[in-house]
């Protein structure tokens, strides 16, 4: 029986996902991600974000199944994470990639798409193309040791995408970039998009998020404060904005007569706009008189702290 097209798994689901690191021999532990539930629908650009320690890393780690959930599950296309099948289909590129300097741009990109088990018949030619997608097409002979910090940047989105999978993860891939490789960054990740991918973005650059993601998720303490379409969030719907030519003085009901009256022109009534940067700090709690934009919050909890046993 055909699988209808609204049944189809989406490309990551997160259920009650609480991770616990042992901090003491005694059983304190740290909660890093406490109870999170989120979908990522496929072929969209999702962002996930927070400030420094809330969570976005261990989250990510659990998807790549690098890390296994203390409690809840985690799905890519409908597969667990922690079975290696759903990672044949995923590509990642950490914050802090680390690459074998003794290696080209060319070279390390092969590399990683003979692990990534890219055909032979395809391999040259993939490598040239996602090569020349980032912009290193002019520096693919040149040693990696010798790669700026937003070159690596760079060379770490082509080993993402070498082997063309449907799923990518990318951690601050705007780390160390300038402003134009930046803008070229974001383009891509709209190209990809349009060819079918889906991307789950982590980003502190708000303004970049704001201008490619489709919907977002914000992690603050490891729970899930905030999550929903980027358009909806950024538009206060309780306000109307009135934009109009030589305007006197005047109300705004029956303003296209009284403006007529007035030998003014109505211009437009349109939903004004809050900034993503606002929305973010409103839900981490931030607040100016506390002289920093960053709390420390240890966020221990204890492992029976309203928890089942893990089976």
């Amino acid at each position: 029986m055909a699988t209808s097209p609204s049944s189809k798994p989406p490309a990551i689901r997160i259920e009650g996902l609480t991770k616990d690191f042992a901090l003491t021999l005694r059983g304190l532990k740290l909660r890093a991600v406490d109870n999170l539930d989120l979908t990522v629908k496929e072929n969209q650009v999702f962002g996930l974000l927070g400030p420094n320690g809330s969570g976005k890393s261990t989250t990510i780690k659990v998807i790549l199944g690098l890390l296994e959930p203390t409690f809840g599950s985690c799905e890519i296309f409908g597969i667990p994470s922690n079975n290696v099948r759903s990672r044949m289909d995923v590509g990642y590129l950490p914050e802090a990639p680390y690459f074998y300097r003794y290696l080209n741009g060319e070279e390390l990109v092969r590399f990683y798409g003979r692990i990534c088990q890219v055909p032979k018949d395809r391999l040259e030619d993939r490598v040239a193309e996602v090569l020349e997608w980032v912009g290193l097409k002019d520096a693919a002979r040149r040693r990696v040791g010798t790669y700026s910090k937003g070159m690596l940047q760079r060379v770490g989105l082509a080993q993402a995408l070498v082997h063309d999978p449907r799923l990518i993860l990318l951690d601050e891939p705007t780390a160390g970039v300038d402003p134009v490789g930046s803008a070229e960054i974001s383009e891509l990740i709209l190209k990809l998009k349009d060819a079918g991918k889906t991307i789950l973005l982590c980003s502190h650059l708000l303004a970049q998020v704001e201008g490619i993601c489709d919907e977002i998720a914000i992690l603050n303490r490891g729970r899930l404060v905030l999550e929903g379409d980027l358009k909806s969030l950024v538009s206060e719907r309780h306000r109307n904005a009135v934009m109009v030519e030589n305007l006197p003085a005047g109300l705004e009901k029956e303003l296209g007569a009284w403006l007529e009256a007035k030998g003014a022109r109505l211009v437009g009534i349109e939903t004004p706009r809050t900034t993503l940067d606002r929305i973010f700090l409103e839900h981490i709690g931030y607040r100016k008189e506390q002289g920093s934009s960053r709390q420390v919050d240890e966020n221990i909890a204890r492992s029976d702290a309203g928890k089942p046993e893990a089976s």
